[in-house]
C-alpha cells in the first residue's frame, strides 16, 4: 500500500485530488497539506510515500520546500518521500530545475485522473514520469545542473523563512543540536530535521555554520 500525502492550497483542488487518489487500492491518502499548515510537519507525522503537490511556480517557499522534501539539502532530511507535482507549463528552465530538485513526476495541472494515478504509483516505485510535451520541453532545455543551481539561488535570495524556521536558526545560532532543538519546541527530532533543511534551502547554506552567518547578515538574527 502506497500512502500518499496531497498539498495544495485549494480545498476544493485537494478534494478532487484526495477522490481520485480513493479510487486506487494500492494507494492510501494519509492526510492533506494545506497553506496555514506546515508541510515539513505533515511528512513527518504521517510519512508518506508520495507527495502530490498542486504548485504554484510563483510561490518560492513552495520551491524551496520541494528542494528540502527532496533530501537534497540536508542528509539528516531522509527517508523522503516522493514527489509527484502538479503544475502549468510554463518555461522549460523551471521543469528541469524540478527534476533537479528531486522531483520525480510532473503532470500539468489538468492532467486526467488515470494520469495522475500512474504519476504517484511509478513515482513510489522510483521511475520518473512526465507527460510527452512535458518530456519534450525537458529534452530542449538546458542542463539540468546549470538550470537548478540558477532555479535555487532566485528561491534562497527571495523565500522568507517562516516563524519557526527562524526559531530553529536562532537556536542552531545558540549551539543547539537537533535533539536539542526538539526538546525545546515540544516536536519530534524528525521534524526538526525538516526545519533545518528548509533553512538550508532558503539561504542556500550547505552547513549550519554557514546558515548562522548568512541569517546574521540578513538581519534575521543577532549574534
Amino acid at each position: 500500500m502506497t500512502r500518499v500525502l496531497v498539498a495544495a492550497a485549494s480545498a476544493v483542488t485537494r478534494a478532487g485530488l484526495e477522490a481520485i487518489l480513493a479510487r486506487e487500492p494500492s494507494l492510501v491518502v494519509v492526510g492533506s497539506a494545506t497553506p496555514e499548515t506546515s508541510l515539513a510537519e505533515e511528512i513527518a507525522e504521517h510519512e508518506p510515500d508520495v507527495l502530490l503537490v498542486e504548485f504554484a511556480g510563483s510561490d518560492d517557499d513552495a520551491v524551496a520546500m520541494l528542494h528540502v522534501v527532496s533530501g537534497d539539502q540536508d542528509d539528516g532530511v531522509r527517508p523522503s518521500p516522493s514527489l509527484v507535482v502538479l503544475a502549468d507549463d510554463g518555461d522549460a528552465a523551471p521543469l528541469v530545475a524540478a527534476f533537479g530538485g528531486g522531483v520525480r513526476a510532473l503532470l500539468p495541472r489538468d492532467a486526467r485522473p488515470h494520469e495522475i494515478v500512474a504519476a504517484v504509483s511509478a513515482s513510489a516505485a522510483g521511475l520518473v514520469a512526465a507527460t510527452t510535451e512535458l518530456f519534450a520541453a525537458l529534452r530542449s532545455a538546458p542542463t539540468i545542473t546549470a538550470t537548478s543551481g540558477a532555479a535555487r539561488a532566485n528561491v534562497a535570495t527571495e523565500a522568507p523563512l517562516t516563524p519557526r524556521e527562524l526559531e530553529v536558526l536562532r537556536m542552531i545560532a545558540d549551539g543547539l543540536g537537533n535533539k536539542q532543538i526538539a526538546a525545546r519546541l515540544a516536536i519530534s527530532e524528525h521534524t526538526v530535521k525538516f526545519h533545518v533543511g528548509s533553512v538550508f534551502a532558503k539561504t542556500r547554506a550547505s552547513t549550519r555554520a554557514e546558515a548562522v552567518m548568512i541569517g546574521a547578515r540578513r538581519g534575521l538574527i543577532v549574534l
